[in-house]
C-alpha cells in the first residue's frame, strides 16, 4: 500500500474541501456577527437549523433506501455476463463487483445529498406545515379548511415528488445491475409476446430474486402514483379551465369521478404487481397493465367530449354555481369582500361655497408630481455632486395644528460621485447621507419653485413637527457598500462654505471590530487588505453592511415580499424609514391569478410595517393584518421578531399609509369582480377598467393606466378631511366615469375601503375625455405652443382626480423646463368641472374662474395667510441665502478649474436675482 499516495490525495482533497466552503464559512460567521448585532440571533439560527434538520434526515433516509436497493441489486446469486458490453464492442468485458460495489455506494451518496439539499430549499413549507394556522374557511367542494391548500398540500407535493424520483432511480439501477447480471432475459420475454404466449413462466426471463426486488419497487411506485393521483383531486381546484379559474361544471360532475377511478385502478395495478413479485405469474400483471392505459386513454377523451357536447350548449345554467365559488374566493382572497359601497347622486352642482367649505383640500391638491419635483430638489437641495435625492415620498403632517400633504426626499450620499474616490473617502470619511428637502403639495413661489418646509444643510425648519436632530443617514435606499465609523478619522457630514463641518457616529449600529480576528474575517469578506492594515481603525471602529433597506430587511425575512416603494418619516428629531411588506401565495382554491413582482399570486395581504431607522440601522416589524393566517403562522415560528401594530411608536403610527402597490391589484381585480352576479360576471355586462391615459397629454408616445393617489380630502358624507388613497374607473371600452375607490389611512379607519358609484344614467366625464378637451382649448394650446417655440420644454402633469363633496374636479399642472436648463418650474394650473375649463397660474385664481369670485376671496386670505404670512424681507432672506450657496459654489467650481459648473451656477445665480 503506498501510504504516500494516499496522505498526498488526502490531503488535496481536504484543501480542495476548505478552499470550496471558506467562501460560505466566513459569509456564516460575518452574518452572524451581523444578526447579533440587531438582535435576532433567533431569525438566523432557526432557520439553519430546520435546513440542516431537514438536509440530514432526507439525506439519510435516501441514502439508506438507495444502498439498500443497490446492495439488494449487487447480491444476485449469478454471475456477470456483461451482455450489453458485448452486444456494444463484440467481446465480453468483465466486471468486478467490488469496483461496481464502490461505484455504487459514491452514487447513492452523492444523490442523496443533492436529494437533501432540494428538500431543504423546501424549508420554509415544511415549517409552515409544522406551525400551521387554521383560515377558519373552507373550500366549496371538498370542505377542507383553506390551510390545507396552503400549508398541507405543498410538503405532500414535495415528498411525492422526491419519493417517485427516488424509486424511479432505484428502479432503472437495479434493471441495469440485474441485465447485466444475466437476471433479466428481454430477448426471451419479447420472443413470447411475439408468439401470443401470454403463459409466460417469470423464469424463462427473470430470476426470482430479481423479480421479488423490481416487483416490490414497481408496487411502491404505483403506490406513490395512487398518492398523487387522489391529491390531484384537490388540485381541480386550480384549474384554468374557461370560463372562471378554479373548478368547473366539467371538473366536478366528471373529472372527480375519473380520478377517483384513476385513483383506484392504480392501486389494483399495484397490488397485481405485488402478486406478480411473490408468484410470478404475468399474464395478470400485462392484463391489468394493458387495463390501466385503455381506461386511462379513454378517461382523458371523455370530459373534452362532455364539455362539448353537454356542458358548452348550456354553459351558463351549468356554471353558475362555480362562477359563485369564483367571485367569492377571489373576493376574500384580495380582501375585497370588507369593500363598502356607497351610491352618490352626482346631481348637485358644486358652488363656491363648496370649494371655500373644502379649503383643506384645495390646500392639499398635489400640484407638484415626484419626476419634476425630484428634478428640482436635485438642482436646488443637493448642494454637492456626492448627494442625491433618490425618490420623492408623499406623506401628511400636522402643520400648525392642521393636517397638510407632504413631499419629502432625503439627502442620501452617493460614493461613486466623489470627487476623489479612494478607500479612506469612500469607508471611513463619506459615511452617510444627511437630512431632507420636504416642501408641502400645492405652494409654489413666484419663481415656480417648490416652497420649501425642510431646506439645507444643517436642514432647517420653522414648523416643530419638521425640524431633525438627528439628520445622519447611514441607511437608504442607495447605500450598498459597507463603512467603518467611530474611527480615528472624523466623519463628513455637510459642506458650510469653504469649510466642511465633521461629526462622530454616536449610535449603537453596526459590528464592533475589537479584535484582530474581527478585522482578518471582514478583510477577507469584504476582500480589502487595507481594511485588515489601516492604522485608522481602532477596538472601539463599527463596520456598517447591509446598509441598503430593501436588502437588510430581505436578510432578515425572505419570506416577506417588500412594497416598491419605502418612504421617509419624520419623527422625534429622526429619520426613519417605513416598508410595507406582503404575504401572498398561489394556492386560495377558486381565487383569480394575477401577476404581483413577477410571480403568480391568488392571494395577498399587507400583512407588516417595517420601521427602519435610518441612524442605527434597526429593524422593528409589526403586524398590520391580524387575521392573516400566514403571518400568525410566521409570528409562531419567530415569536420574538413581530410586535403588534399598537406597539409601534404614536409619532411613527400616525404615517403608516395604504400601500399602493396593493391597491393597484385590488383595483384591477375589482374592474371585474364589483359584479356579484354571477349571470352578469359571465356576460361581463358591467365590466370597468383603470382610465389608460397618454403620458404628458397628447403629444406623448406612449399610454399607461392611471395610478393610484394620496391626497388629504373630505369624503362625501364625512365630517373631517382625511388622508385616502384613491383611483377612478371607467366602463369598459369607455371614457365616462363609473366610480372611484378609496382607500383610508386615518386612525380606526385605517385600511377601510370604500367604492362611490355615480348614477348610470348620468354622464360624469372621465380622465381620457377631461384630457381630449383640455388639448382641445384654444388658450391652453397657443400657450403651450407659444412656450415651445421659445426654446422651453412644456411637461404636463398627471391629471388629478379631486373629489369634492358628491362631485369631482379634475387638476392638472404644468411645467415649464430651459431646454439647457434641468430646473422644472410650475407655470400654469389647469382646473376641469363639468363643462368648464380654466388656467390660471395658482390654483385658487382658476378655481375663481370656475365657480365665481366668492370662491376666491376665502381661499386667498387662506393662502395668503399660509404662504405669505411671513413678510417680504423673510422671502428676500431666502433669495439671498440661496444666493449666497449659489456664488460660494460658483468660486468654489472657479478654484477647480470646473468652468462647466461654474458657468452653470452663474446663470442659476442671474435667474435667482432676476438677471437678465
Amino acid at each position: 500500500m503506498d501510504y504516500k499516495k494516499i496522505f498526498f490525495l488526502s490531503g488535496i482533497f481536504i484543501l480542495f474541501v476548505f478552499l470550496f466552503f471558506f467562501s460560505s464559512f466566513i459569509n456564516f460567521i460575518t452574518d452572524w456577527w451581523w444578526f447579533k448585532e440587531l438582535g435576532k440571533t433567533d431569525v438566523f439560527i432557526k432557520p439553519l437549523l430546520i435546513k440542516l434538520i431537514i438536509f440530514l434526515s432526507a439525506s439519510f433516509v435516501i441514502t439508506v433506501f438507495l444502498l439498500f436497493n443497490f446492495l439488494i441489486s449487487l447480491k444476485s446469486k449469478h454471475s456477470w455476463i456483461a451482455i450489453l458490453p458485448e452486444s456494444i464492442f463484440g467481446q465480453p468485458i468483465s466486471v468486478e463487483s467490488r469496483s461496481l460495489k464502490k461505484i455504487g455506494i459514491v452514487a447513492s451518496v452523492v444523490l442523496s445529498l443533492f436529494f437533501g439539499l432540494v428538500v431543504s430549499n423546501s424549508w420554509q413549507e415544511v415549517i409552515r406545515f409544522l406551525f400551521q394556522t387554521s383560515f377558519y374557511q373552507y373550500d366549496p367542494i371538498f370542505k377542507k379548511d383553506i390551510a390545507f391548500y396552503f400549508f398541507t398540500l405543498p410538503v405532500f407535493d414535495i415528498i411525492l415528488g422526491v419519493l417517485n424520483t427516488v424509486i424511479f432511480i432505484s428502479i432503472l439501477s437495479s434493471v441495469a445491475i440485474y441485465f447485466l447480471k444475466g437476471s433479466l432475459n428481454f430477448e426471451g420475454f419479447l420472443s413470447k409476446l411475439g408468439s401470443t404466449e401470454l403463459k409466460v413462466k417469470s423464469k424463462e426471463y427473470i430470476k426470482s430474486d430479481a423479480r421479488v426486488h423490481l416487483g416490490i419497487l414497481i408496487f411502491l411506485l404505483l403506490l406513490v402514483n395512487a398518492t398523487n393521483t387522489y391529491f390531484s383531486l384537490f388540485k381541480l381546484l386550480f384549474s384554468q379551465d374557461p370560463p372562471v379559474f378554479g373548478a368547473s361544471y366539467t371538473d366536478v360532475t366528471l373529472r372527480i369521478l375519473i380520478i377517483k377511478i384513476s385513483f383506484a385502478i392504480t392501486l389494483f395495478v399495484s397490488i397485481v404487481t405485488f402478486f406478480w413479485a411473490l408468484s410470478g405469474k404475468i399474464a395478470p400483471l400485462i392484463i391489468s397493465f394493458s387495463f390501466y392505459f385503455i381506461v386511462g386513454f379513454i378517461l382523458f377523451l371523455v370530459p373534452t367530449i362532455f364539455q362539448r357536447l353537454v356542458v358548452a350548449p348550456n354553459e351558463l345554467a351549468k356554471e353558475i354555481p362555480y362562477i359563485k365559488n369564483n367571485i367569492t374566493a377571489t373576493r376574500n382572497a384580495y380582501g375585497l369582500n370588507k369593500i363598502e359601497e356607497r351610491d352618490i347622486s352626482a346631481e348637485k352642482p358644486l358652488t363656491a361655497s363648496n370649494i371655500a367649505e373644502n379649503q383643506l383640500t384645495i390646500k392639499n391638491v398635489r400640484l407638484w408630481d415626484r419626476d419634476p419635483l425630484l428634478s428640482t430638489f436635485s438642482q436646488i437641495q443637493e448642494i454637492r455632486t456626492y448627494y442625491e435625492f433618490v425618490s420623492v415620498d408623499n406623506d401628511r403632517y400636522l402643520i400648525d395644528n392642521e393636517i397638510r400633504q407632504m413631499m419629502l426626499s432625503p439627502r442620501e450620499l452617493s460614493s461613486e460621485s466623489l470627487p476623489n474616490r479612494n478607500w479612506i473617502n469612500e469607508k471611513l470619511i463619506f459615511t452617510h447621507g444627511y437630512g431632507l428637502a420636504a416642501a408641502p403639495v400645492n405652494q409654489v413661489t413666484k419663481e415656480g419653485l417648490p416652497v420649501l418646509f425642510v431646506k439645507d444643510l444643517p436642514p432647517k425648519s420653522e414648523f416643530e413637527e419638521l425640524k431633525i436632530k438627528r439628520p445622519q443617514i447611514y441607511f437608504g435606499e442607495i447605500t450598498n457598500d459597507y463603512v467603518i465609523v467611530k474611527t480615528k478619522l472624523n466623519e463628513f457630514d455637510y459642506p458650510k462654505g469653504e469649510e466642511n463641518v465633521y461629526n462622530r457616529y454616536e449610535g449603537k449600529g453596526g459590528v464592533v471590530i475589537d479584535s484582530f480576528i474581527k478585522r482578518l474575517v471582514f478583510a477577507l469578506r469584504f476582500q480589502s487588505l487595507k481594511l485588515l492594515l489601516s492604522n485608522d481603525i481602532t477596538s472601539e471602529s463599527r463596520i456598517l453592511y447591509f446598509r441598503n433597506i430593501k436588502e437588510r430587511v430581505k436578510k432578515i425575512t425572505p419570506f416577506l415580499d417588500l412594497d416598491r416603494d419605502p418612504y421617509a418619516v419624520i419623527a422625534d428629531g429622526k429619520i426613519y424609514w417605513i416598508i410595507d411588506a406582503y404575504t401572498k401565495s398561489d394556492r386560495y382554491p377558486y381565487s383569480q391569478p394575477v401577476i404581483f413582482n413577477g410571480e403568480r399570486i391568488n392571494y395577498i395581504r399587507n400583512s407588516v410595517k417595517i420601521v427602519i431607522d435610518a441612524y442605527d440601522g434597526l429593524v422593528y416589524y409589526y403586524i398590520a393584518d391580524n387575521n392573516d393566517p400566514i403571518i400568525k403562522t410566521y409570528s409562531k415560528i419567530f415569536p420574538t421578531l413581530f410586535q403588534p401594530l399598537s406597539k409601534m411608536p404614536k409619532k411613527l403610527l400616525s404615517h403608516i399609509r395604504y400601500p399602493e402597490d396593493i391597491f393597484r391589484i385590488q383595483t384591477s381585480i375589482y374592474t371585474t369582480y364589483h359584479m356579484d352576479n354571477p349571470q352578469i360576471f359571465y356576460n361581463k355586462e358591467d365590466q370597468w377598467e383603470i382610465p389608460v391615459l397618454d403620458i404628458g397629454g397628447e403629444t406623448a408616445d406612449t399610454s399607461e393606466p392611471m395610478g393610484p393617489r394620496h391626497m388629504i380630502m373630505k369624503l362625501p358624507g364625512e365630517k373631517k378631511e382625511e388622508y385616502i388613497l384613491m383611483l377612478p374607473f371607467t366602463p369598459k371600452n369607455k371614457d365616462n366615469l363609473s366610480a372611484w375607490m378609496v382607500a383610508r389611512n386615518d386612525g380606526k379607519n385605517y385600511g377601510q375601503i370604500i367604492v362611490y358609484r355615480f348614477p348610470k344614467q348620468k354622464l360624469v366625464f372621465g380622465p381620457k375625455q377631461v384630457i381630449s378637451r383640455i388639448n382641445q382649448d384654444a388658450e391652453i394650446s397657443r400657450q403651450i405652443s407659444l412656450w415651445d417655440q421659445r426654446g422651453s420644454q412644456v411637461i404636463q402633469g398627471p391629471l388629478l382626480v379631486i373629489p369634492i363633496e358628491e362631485s369631482l374636479i379634475y387638476v392638472r399642472a404644468l411645467y415649464l423646463k430651459a431646454q439647457t436648463g434641468k430646473i422644472p418650474e410650475l407655470k400654469r394650473v389647469i382646473v376641469a368641472y363639468d363643462n368648464k375649463i380654466a388656467m390660471d397660474e395658482i390654483l385658487e385664481q382658476a378655481l375663481a374662474k370656475i365657480f365665481g369670485s366668492s370662491a376666491k376671496k376665502p381661499i386667498e386670505e387662506e393662502l395668503k395667510e399660509e404662504v405669505f404670512k411671513k413678510d417680504q424681507g423673510k422671502e428676500l432672506e431666502d433669495i439671498l441665502k440661496r444666493a449666497e450657496d449659489l456664488y460660494n459654489q460658483a468660486i468654489s467650481s472657479q478654484k477647480e478649474g470646473d468652468w462647466a459648473r461654474y458657468g452653470e451656477l452663474i446663470k442659476q445665480l442671474g435667474e435667482i436675482l432676476k438677471i437678465k
